[in-house]
């Protein structure tokens, strides 16, 4: 399916401020993004139009946008959100999902062993489990907000964790729940997606701890 140069340039832009090459506090400059994009300037405005609305850039008057800071505070938040809406999706994905859908993730999870794979594999990885089960779910108002909370919890994975956490452990965890789905049994897979969600939690807020030497409340 095609996607329309504003939705291009959306996730062009938000890859580029999920993994920091546009770091928090950077000025956004429309004309550098149209050159390195080579979309034109309407859809690149409507694109940041939409990161505005979900927080990935913020509109300063008289100076234009800024790659929105990263508040911390929020990661709790974050999770509880995700702790509901993920589950959900696992379960409407068992009782909507196809066996292409299956196929799709046995085949992603089979890359995730390949040797010297790397963390940022992994999380793509990770992530294309994650949107495996969106497309099964088909419910275009949850895949969205989901899609949007990934990419803020993949942001704060590539400011604190990236280089320190193994992600195999995640992949083993979405083994499961592809045996789960692929078996129709969506409340184990929301059990398990609940806590694939926690564990990524505390994983990030021991990483957060760290960093900034001081605890989450």
């Amino acid at each position: 399916m095609s996607i329309s140069l504003s939705q291009q340039a959306y996730l062009q832009i938000r890859d580029k401020i999920v993994r920091l090459q546009l770091a928090p506090g950077d000025v956004i400059r429309e004309d550098v993004l149209q050159a390195e994009l080579g979309i034109g300037r309407t859809p690149i405005r409507e694109a940041l139009q939409r990161l505005a609305r979900d927080q990935f850039v913020t509109v300063i008057p008289r100076r234009g946008m800024l790659v929105s800071p990263i508040d911390v505070m929020e990661l709790s938040m974050l999770y509880e959100t995700r702790a509901i809406l993920e589950p959900y999706a696992m379960r409407l994905a068992a009782v909507r999902g196809k066996q292409e859908h299956w196929d799709a993730m046995a085949a992603a999870l089979e890359s995730s062993r390949r040797p010297n794979v790397s963390n940022s594999d992994l999380m793509r990885i990770d992530r294309r489990c994650h949107e495996i089960v969106w497309e099964a779910a088909n419910n275009r108002f949850l895949t969205d907000t989901l899609d949007m909370m990934y990419a803020q919890s993949d942001r704060l994975w590539h400011l604190y964790i990236a280089d320190v956490e193994d992600m195999r452990h995640a992949l083993e965890e979405h083994t499961e729940m592809y045996q789960a789905l692929s078996a129709g049994d969506g409340d184990l897979a929301a059990k398990l997606a609940e806590a694939h969600v926690r564990a990524f939690d505390e994983e990030m807020s021991l990483a957060v701890r760290k960093n900034l030497g001081s605890p989450l409340n």
